[in-house]
């Protein structure tokens, strides 16, 4: 996928006038690439339309298109989630209820970033490759970005009708497993493409 350049970014009020179509647009796309790991892990998988809103809503949230540099900044910090070829990538979010249990679970999770498997078809499980700046010694964040690496095998596969996609987290404090569904194995088969 290609990433996002300075010029496909919209001005403050351009963006305003076509926010409501985009959103609904990217609400619907992220929808069909959302999955519910177990009851405390989501993932979402990311493509350069759900990147390129990203860089918006930042833009928006923090006024600051006219701020120099500020366009380069988000660019730069949300380029690389856009999956490159022969990779998938998402963003891996850990949710409990409150900032208590939160902070008592992220600690139970830390070496989460070796129990993170996506299973295709009848392959070897892929390991997740977290980013190793949102792992620390202590604790792990509660928003991870992830990507799998995928041989020629495994890419023709997601992009082959029917393969059974798996998401597995098998941390000795949490096992989970999500199978995909077709439509969002179609929505990840797009992004090799």
């Amino acid at each position: 996928m290609e990433p996002i350049r300075k010029d496909d970014i919209l001005g403050g009020a351009e963006y305003e006038r076509t926010r409501p179509d985009f959103r609904r647009r990217v609400i619907a796309l992220k929808n069909r690439r959302r999955i519910a790991v177990g009851e405390h892990a989501t993932l979402h998988f990311e493509t350069r339309e759900t990147m390129l809103y990203q860089v918006h809503e930042m833009l928006r949230a923090e006024s600051s298109w006219e701020r120099p540099g500020a366009i380069e900044d988000e660019i730069e910090a949300y380029n690389p989630l856009i999956p490159s070829g022969g990779e998938l990538s998402a963003t891996l979010m850990i949710e409990y209820e409150t900032p208590e249990e939160r902070a008592v679970r992220l600690t139970e999770l830390l070496g989460l970033d070796e129990h993170l498997w996506l299973h295709i078809g009848n392959t070897r499980p892929v390991k997740a490759a977290f980013d190793s700046a949102q792992v620390s010694p202590t604790r792990i964040s509660s928003v991870q970005y992830v990507k799998w690496p995928l041989s020629e095998e495994q890419a023709g596969l997601i992009k082959t009708a029917g393969t059974v996609l798996r998401v597995v987290i098998d941390h000795p404090t949490y096992r989970a497993q999500a199978v995909l569904g077709e439509e969002t194995r179609n929505e990840l088969a797009a992004d090799l493409d």
